[in-house]
């Protein structure tokens, strides 16, 4: 069979998987709530989870587009998948071995991403800490007022930055005179530069590789936790 002869049977068979996908996606369920709690059961796929006074829960394997709420928590089990997980008032904690095609995003609020995670994009909080252990990002780490541990065996691919609170961010009440303490953990990396426009207390452990440091100076450590303030 000629080049030529074969090219309409190679059109066809992907006009084939292109509809196949799209019947696919229409399958997929959305879930909108103004009150009220979410939850993707385990193994089961998701299109946009969506609720305005609610938390947000994607059990084991769950697997969904994006996870936001405003006044409620997000809490994500091992293994799943998501392309955004935000709230403007609540805490984001995600288990083990998670796949973020996006980026994790918070308010006022904590973000916690355990062993084996993988955002592709950035996380992102105004007044809230943020940990990741054993965790790779893709994009950059930034907070206004909040503590950040890179953990051992992270890896930040797009820097850290601890950004100096302005009117912009009012009517957001921020944490006195308390400086941010940032923890670059055991063997982590973080390839971009680390920018603070604020006062920081920064540890960085003596295995830890990072990039330009413009704003602070950093304290090794060598034991398995950084110092007490």
């Amino acid at each position: 069979m000629s080049a030529t002869r074969r090219l309409p049977l190679a059109f066809a068979l992907s006009l084939l998987l292109a509809s196949s996908a799209v019947v696919a996606a229409s399958d997929v369920v959305d879930i909108d709530k103004v009150n009220g709690s979410i939850t993707a059961e385990s193994g089961q796929v998701y299109g946009d989870l969506e609720t305005v006074n609610g938390s947000i829960r994607l059990e084991d394997g769950a697997h969904a587009r994006d996870a936001q709420t405003v006044n409620g928590s997000v809490k994500a089990g091992d293994g799943i998948e998501a392309e955004d997980l935000g709230t403007v008032n609540g805490s984001i904690r995600v288990g083990t071995q998670a796949r973020i095609s996006g980026g994790i995003e918070t308010v006022n609020g904590g973000i916690f991403v355990d062993r084996g995670g993988n955002v592709a994009k950035g996380i992102e909080t105004v007044n809230g800490a943020i940990g990741i252990v054993a965790t790779e990002v893709g994009g950059g780490i930034e907070t206004v007022n909040g503590d950040v541990t890179v953990g051992i065996d992270s890896h930040v691919h797009g820097g850290l930055k601890v950004t100096k609170p302005t009117s912009n961010w009012m009517p957001i009440k921020f944490g006195g005179n308390r400086k941010p303490r940032i923890v670059i953990g055991p063997n982590a990396v973080v390839d971009g530069d680390l920018v603070f426009e604020r006062e920081v207390t920064l540890y960085v452990h003596t295995s830890a590789r990072i990039g330009k440091v413009t704003g602070a100076t950093p304290v090794a450590f060598d034991t398995p936790r950084a110092p007490h303030d």
